[in-house]
């Protein structure tokens, strides 16, 4: 490495861990505090809800993602909407800065945020990954709704 590029990397190297602390407060602040959806995940609420044989909604999101705000307006206004769904489905929101190597998220293979789950029992009634559509959110909240109520 030549002077030139040590003197234009150093300031750079040094304000570096800075940068870290401010994102990972950010992140904590933004994501880990306010739940988007539903209750905020911690590891084994997802299997405790469904031990107690709820319907989970599952929403794999972060704060800086705009593909998960998308899917939180349209999961928001959706509950606004039909009150069932908040009634019969237990909606979980994981904050994936912090949990994308948790051993939920393993077990349902999530490739990334922006990634919504439904499931119920053993069973995973579906899944949409990186889509803002509308009208998919709906259906595969109404393919939940109907298994939650389902007798």
């Amino acid at each position: 490495m030549d002077r030139r590029h040590f003197l234009a990397l150093a300031p750079a190297a040094a304000l570096l861990p800075l940068t870290a602390e401010a994102a990972d407060k950010w992140t904590d602040a933004g994501c880990g505090a306010t739940p988007h959806t539903g209750i905020s995940y911690t590891p084994g609420l997802i299997d405790a809800e469904l031990a107690a044989g709820k319907t989970v909604f599952v929403e794999f999101g972060t704060c800086w993602c705009s593909t998960c705000a998308s899917q939180v307006r349209s999961i928001r206004s959706l509950q606004a909407e039909n009150p069932a769904y908040q009634q019969a489905i237990s909606f979980v929101s994981v904050n994936w800065d912090k949990y994308s190597n948790d051993p939920m998220t393993v077990m349902l293979d999530i490739p990334r945020r922006s990634t919504l789950v439904a499931l119920k029992g053993d069973e995973e009634l579906g899944r949409i990954v990186a889509d803002t559509s509308r009208g998919r959110i709906k259906g595969l909240m109404d393919v939940a709704l109907a298994a939650a109520t389902a007798a």
